[in-house]
């Protein structure tokens, strides 16, 4: 019993630091997902590697490149901006739902990490994990397991896709942020939807920027008028 028990946790182990490597941007769309390397860098055997590596195929952050072989799903342009157009509704919907629901505490804690991260020059790891933070509080705190998965299938898209980020956007994913945790903190549901449209929008809009050759603005913060 024992024995099993190990086998899973260091299966899951191996899964929540294969899904960081590539959520994260360490392992970019296209990369070869190499066994036993992986297993040599996270320190972990081969099989719950494997375990991992399967479980990401089935969930579409991994595909299969030959015969026994698999590399990070590559998104093209057309897929990131379908999905971010769909989260446009659905992260619209889950923060206005969830007016009054997220402890005071929480948002305190995320406007600290948000300014913090802000002040970076490059989208890093934490820069990725308090991103996930924010976009997937609002479901969580409905208690809506299917919204919080749906959400959590279109970041994957968006955050494969392969370009390199617009100058600044840090920055400016940090006062939107801020944006939004304000009309949060305030209870005003409107504003919080029209904030997180926005954001997403901008997303959008600089990836087309950067896709045409041209480059985005320095950040701005906008007016909460």
């Amino acid at each position: 019993m024992t024995e099993k028990h190990d086998e899973g946790s260091l299966a899951e182990r191996a899964y929540d630091a294969l899904s960081r490597l590539v959520l994260t941007r360490q392992l970019p769309g296209g990369s070869l997902v190499v066994e036993g390397r992986l297993a040599e860098q996270l320190e972990i055997s081969r099989t719950p590697i494997r375990e991992a590596i399967l479980r990401l195929a089935a969930e579409g952050l991994l595909v299969k490149q030959g015969s026994r072989s698999y590399a990070v799903r590559q998104v093209q342009p057309v897929e990131f901006f379908q999905a971010l157009k769909v989260r446009e509704l659905i992260e619209g919907e889950a923060v206005e739902l969830s007016m009054g629901r997220v402890p005071p505490d929480v948002i305190r804690d995320l406007r600290r990490d948000v300014e913090n991260l802000g002040k970076l020059d490059r989208q890093d790891a934490q820069h990725w994990e308090m991103d996930d933070r924010l976009h997937l509080l609002f479901p969580e705190v409905l208690n809506n397991g299917v919204m919080v998965r749906i959400i959590r299938e279109l970041r994957m898209t968006t955050r494969l896709f392969e370009l390199t980020s617009p100058a600044g956007r840090v920055a400016r994913d940090a006062a939107e942020h801020m944006d939004i945790l304000d009309a949060v903190a305030e209870g005003n549901s409107r504003r919080a939807r029209a904030a997180m449209v926005t954001h997403l929008r901008n997303v959008a809009a600089e990836m087309l920027d950067v896709m045409s050759g041209r480059d985005a603005a320095p950040p701005k913060r906008r007016s909460r008028a």
